[in-house]
């Protein structure tokens, strides 16, 4: 379909506006965390690099950024495993009642992180009876990670076919020897797509971290949101709000990137 020179130029208009809206916020943050009043008014009077160097000495910072990683590391490994394992399971083999459990796998990423994060709460609490610890975390987070590495695996199954397993397993090789040789190279670069979004989808998650936490589990977004109203820390807090839209936006970069990189060779 061709465009009009004006509809074109609307077009780009309407596409800078909603991405002024989308980021003109997140470089107001940027702007902020040199900003050298602690109030953070508007325009600045002035740059400095003093709440960085006080960032970087926070204890309590420095601690919420290494529980976030190891939750999000921890999460990601299990979605890679069972997200595998479902994807394969749904895309390899018929059986009945298939889409129902391709829809409640596929679920838990739809629901409002609201809900799922009571339900996780009343389960751990109240039916398992456990302790809300970091490891109930990165339960919960594995529950909707799984659906992005379930997606790109899926995806990835879909396009590849089923010629080459089959080709395998008639010359002689096992099930594991058909997936260690065959499927898992294919399968490699999306499983890595997916790992990468799961890590920046566990990483700035809060909603659900907030009902699945116990006292001493403060991940770095619930570090944010205790320290953002108090008025010696609103600078710190601008800087790692900084360095968690970093860490959540170089994954989804380096995902793009490789499944754009493999499509193109493929």
């Amino acid at each position: 379909m061709t465009l009009s020179p004006l509809a074109r130029r609307a077009l780009v208009v309407v596409t800078g506006l909603v991405l002024l809206v989308m980021y003109a916020p997140l470089l107001l943050v940027v702007v902020n965390s040199f900003n050298t009043d602690p109030s953070m008014t508007w325009p600045p009077t002035g740059l400095t690099t003093e709440w960085w160097g006080r960032a970087a000495d926070s204890v309590g910072a420095r601690d919420a950024v290494l529980t976030s990683v190891k939750v999000a590391l921890g999460a990601t490994a299990i979605a890679l495993v069972l997200g595998t394992m479902l994807a394969l399971a749904l895309q390899r083999f018929s059986f009945y009642g298939k889409n129902t459990v391709n829809l409640l796998v596929i679920l838990p990423i739809a629901l409002p992180g609201i809900v799922t994060g009571i339900a996780l709460n009343n389960a751990f609490r109240g039916i398992l009876a456990v302790d809300l610890t970091i490891g109930t975390v990165i339960v919960a987070h594995a529950t909707f990670c799984i659906v992005t590495v379930f997606n790109n695996a899926i995806a990835r199954l879909r396009r590849m076919g089923g010629n080459l397993e089959e080709a395998s397993a008639d010359l002689g090789a096992g099930v594991w020897t058909t997936f260690r040789l065959v499927t898992f190279p294919q399968l490699r670069s999306a499983l890595l797509a997916g790992g990468l979004l799961s890590f920046a989808l566990s990483f700035d998650e809060i909603i659900v971290t907030t009902f699945t936490a116990g006292n001493g589990t403060e991940t770095l977004p619930i570090w944010i949101l205790n320290n953002l109203f108090r008025p010696n820390q609103a600078p710190v807090v601008s800087v790692v709000a900084v360095v968690l839209i970093l860490v959540s936006v170089v994954p989804i970069w380096l995902a793009q990137r490789i499944t754009g990189d493999t499509e193109t060779a493929r």
